[in-house]
């Protein structure tokens, strides 16, 4: 499995993984238009093929942001997310971010354990967050800078 930058042929594969992910999940325009932008995207292949995705940037001077990160079903627990979210961390840090934030689904159980394991902690939680009336868990990592 490799990690590398998105290429614009990527693009259906990772919108099919959006789907096959969340039930509210990003329009194929908006996945262009947030590589247009610069954004930091990552795909994690296998054997040629997209497993899995993550989408970062630079959120304010010192905060970085994990816009979202899914892994097709059928590749899920070989590493992928682990593999991607290492990378995203890795490049924001080179970037002397100081707490890196993300907002998760707060019954998404699997990914709120997934995101502990990298000692991201709760921040606060956002109530009717998504157009589903779901709330959001706001997570942070704090980058030791010493």
């Amino acid at each position: 499995m490799i990690v590398r930058k998105f290429i614009p042929n990527d693009l259906k594969r990772v919108y099919d993984i959006e789907n096959m992910s969340f039930n509210q999940s990003y329009g194929i325009e908006m996945f262009q238009q947030l590589y247009n932008m610069g954004i930091g995207f990552l795909v994690a292949e296998e054997e040629g093929y997209v497993i899995g995705y993550v989408l970062f940037w630079l959120k304010y001077e010192n905060q970085g942001h994990i816009i979202s990160i899914a892994v097709d079903k059928n590749y899920r627990r070989l590493k992928a997310g682990t593999q991607l979210l290492v990378k995203a961390i890795s490049i924001l840090s080179l970037l002397k971010i100081d707490t890196i934030y993300l907002e998760v689904n707060e019954n998404n159980t699997g990914a709120i354990e997934f995101y502990k394991s990298f000692k991201f902690k709760e921040d606060r939680r956002v109530p009717n967050y998504y157009t589903n009336g779901d709330g959001a868990i706001v997570m942070y990592l704090s980058l030791n800078r010493s």
